[in-house]
Order: structure tokens, then sequence, then C-alpha cells
């Protein structure tokens, strides 16, 4: 991916992709508003993610880690999801934002930093593109091994999780 593009057209979020060790987009269009978008997307849990959240709870224990519990979806409304700095929005703090422009949300664990970004770009017709950005940043030799293993299925969720934001309810 060509960052420095993406950061020439989305300069609100250079400061989170400055130095990052992975960064991945995945792009979709609906009609539907950002926080309409996060809601939706961040209630996205099938039961296979939640399969692979007890399958990460095993894997991580090999690393040192330990992760608190399945994590269930949170059920937001498009009203409950939190825009300020430091607010929760599911397992992620809540790091930058602006009303139907983009939105910026970590967390970091021993391994690693991830964050979730989504840049929503107006399109005509009522139509909005949103860019769904993960940036990771590694802590120590824990970060690369685990993400590289997880990689193919971060893909599958991240991308399920983009189109479950922009399906109508």
């Amino acid at each position: 991916m060509d960052t420095t593009r993406f950061i020439e057209q989305f300069p609100q979020i250079a400061s989170v992709l400055e130095g990052a060790d992975h960064i991945d987009v995945k792009t979709v269009q609906g009609q539907v508003t950002l926080r309409e978008f996060l809601a939706a997307m961040f209630n996205y849990q099938p039961g296979w993610v939640t399969i692979l959240y007890g399958v990460r709870a095993v894997f991580v224990r090999f690393l040192g880690m330990k992760q608190k519990g399945i994590p269930r979806p949170p059920k937001l409304k498009s009203e409950d999801v939190g825009m300020i700095p430091g607010t929760k929005a599911a397992f992620f703090t809540v790091k930058m934002a602006q009303e139907d422009s983009y939105y910026v949300a970590e967390i970091s664990e021993s391994h690693l930093k991830a964050a979730l970004g989504v840049v929503m770009e107006p399109l005509p017709n009522n139509l909005n593109r949103f860019h769904v950005i993960t940036i990771v940043h590694y802590n120590r030799w824990t970060g690369p091994v685990y993400f590289n293993v997880i990689r193919p299925f971060h893909h599958l969720v991240v991308g399920g999780m983009a189109r479950a934001g922009v399906k109508k309810r």
C-alpha cells in the first residue's frame, strides 16, 4: 500500500500511521453515516468469530499472554458510539474522531498496539465510501509472531466488519 498517498489524502490520521509495522485498508460504500457504520461494524460478531476468540485464548498462552474471556458484541446503537477521545468502543479506546469524517480507536497490549481507523469519504447520491484502516505497531518480539499467525483471520474479520457496517438495518 502506498502510505504516502494515503497520508496525503487523509492527513488527519497521519500521526497514527507514522512508524507502523503493518497497515492495511478495506474499502466499502454504503448509504449510512459514520456513526451508523461504526455501530454496525463493532456489533459484527458471527459465531465463527467467537470461535476464533476461543482459539486465540489458547494461542496467546504460548506467547506468555492472557486473554480476559471471550469478547461479546457490544450491541451499540449509532447514538452510543463515542466520538470523544478516551471513551470506550468495544475493547478499543477512542484516540481521535470527527463527526462524519474520521474515527480512530486503539488497543494496547504487551505484544503490540493496534489502531482501527475509519475515514469517511462523501460521494454523490447520499453515498459514502468508508476506508477501514488497521494500523499495527509491534512492542516486542511476540508482536510480529502473533500478528503473522492471525493475519489471514484478521483480513476475514475486518472485511466482514466493513461489509456489516454498510448494511441497512
